[in-house]
C-alpha cells in the first residue's frame, strides 16, 4: 500500500512537470510561427492531452468493448468543461477574446449536440439506427472534425495579427523536445495515476462503478487539468481555454468518430441524463462567457462550474 501511495504521488509530480514542459514549448512555438496561443491550444495541445482518451477508446473498440469509449468521452468532457475550467478560474480568472463567443465556444456546444444526434435512436426513441452509434454516425463525426480543423487554421493568421510579438527565447529543437517530452510525461503520469488510484480506491472498499465514474474519467483528463492551470498561471489564457475546448471537440469528433467507424458503439448502458448534462455543461460555458464578467470566467463563475460538477458526481453515485 505504501508503494502504491508513492506511485500515486510520483505520478502527480510527473504530470505537473509534463504540463510545465508542454506549456512552455507550445507558447514558444506560437511565438516563433506568429500563431495565436488559442490556435496552438485548440490543436497541438488539445490533441496531445486527449491522447489518453484516444488510446483508451481505440483499444476498447478493438477489444469489443466500445461502450467504454463513449463513457470515457462523456465523463471526460463533463470533467473538462465543469471541473477543469472551474478549478482553473478559481485559481486564475480566465480572460478570453470576445470572438471566442461566436466561434470556438459554440463549436464546443455543437460537438455535444452532434453526439446526441448520432445517438438519437436511444435518446429520442427513433428506430432507424438501433441502440448504436453506427459507422455512418462515426463518419459524420469525422466530417465535423475536418470542418473544425479547416476552420481553426483558416483563423490562425487573423488571430496572430493581434498577438503581441515576443522575442524567441527557445530554439526549434528545444521547442520540439519540450512538447514531446511534456506529452510523454502527461501520458505516462496519467496511466500511473489511474492504476495507483484504482488500487487505493479498491483497498478502501469503493465499488468498480464509483471508481470508473470518478477516477478513470478524471485520471484520463488530468493532462488537461495540469496544462490549463499551468497555462493560466503563466498568463497564457489562450492555451488554458483552447486546451479544454479543443480537447472536448477532439474527444467527440476524432475519438468517437474513429471508434464508431471501427466498431459501432452500443448505447444500452447509457442514460439520457448523461447526454443532457454534457450539453448543459457546454451551454453553461457559453452563458458564463456571454452574461458573466467581460470576456472573463471569474472566480465566482468558476465556483459555480465546480459545484455543478460535484452535484453531477453525487447524482451518479447515488443513482449507481
Amino acid at each position: 500500500m505504501i508503494l502504491t501511495i508513492l506511485f500515486f504521488i510520483g505520478a502527480l509530480a510527473i504530470i505537473l512537470w509534463g504540463a510545465n514542459l508542454l506549456t512552455d514549448g507550445a507558447s514558444a512555438l506560437a511565438r516563433r510561427f506568429k500563431i495565436s496561443e488559442l490556435v496552438i491550444g485548440l490543436t497541438i495541445v488539445a490533441l496531445g492531452t486527449s491522447l489518453p482518451e484516444l488510446v483508451i477508446s481505440l483499444s476498447s473498440a478493438l477489444k469489443g468493448s466500445s461502450g467504454i469509449s463513449l463513457g470515457n468521452v462523456i465523463g471526460s468532457n463533463i470533467f473538462n468543461g465543469l471541473l477543469i475550467l472551474g478549478t482553473t478560474a478559481l485559481i486564475f480568472p480566465i480572460t478570453f477574446s470576445v470572438k471566442m463567443l461566436s466561434r470556438e465556444i459554440p463549436f464546443n456546444l455543437l460537438s455535444a449536440i452532434a453526439l446526441t444526434l448520432v445517438s438519437g435512436s436511444m435518446i429520442y426513441g427513433a428506430s432507424c439506427e438501433g441502440e448504436y452509434i453506427t459507422r455512418n454516425g462515426g463518419l459524420l463525426l469525422l466530417c465535423f472534425l475536418a470542418i473544425f480543423i479547416r476552420y481553426t487554421f483558416s483563423i490562425a493568421k487573423d488571430d496572430s495579427a493581434g498577438e503581441e510579438e515576443a522575442g524567441d527565447t527557445m530554439n526549434m529543437g528545444k521547442i520540439i523536445l519540450f512538447i514531446i517530452g511534456g506529452l510523454v510525461c502527461l501520458i505516462l503520469g496519467g496511466n500511473i495515476f489511474v492504476d495507483a488510484a484504482t488500487k487505493i480506491a479498491t483497498a478502501i472498499g469503493l465499488s468498480e462503478a464509483v471508481i470508473g465514474i470518478t477516477i478513470v474519467s478524471a485520471g484520463s483528463s488530468l493532462p488537461e487539468l495540469a496544462v490549463s492551470v499551468n497555462a493560466a498561471r503563466k498568463k497564457s489564457p489562450g492555451i488554458a481555454l483552447g486546451n479544454v475546448l479543443g480537447s472536448n471537440i477532439m474527444n467527440i469528433f476524432l475519438i468517437l468518430g474513429c471508434t464508431a467507424t471501427i466498431c459501432p458503439i452500443e448505447l444500452s448502458q447509457f442514460n439520457f441524463t448523461d447526454y443532457y448534462v454534457l450539453i448543459a455543461s457546454a451551454l453553461l460555458i457559453y452563458l458564463v462567457g456571454k452574461f458573466g464578467g467581460k470576456a472573463t470566467i471569474t472566480r465566482i463563475e468558476g465556483a459555480v462550474l465546480v459545484c455543478c460538477y460535484i452535484a453531477y458526481t453525487v447524482y451518479l453515485i447515488l443513482n449507481n
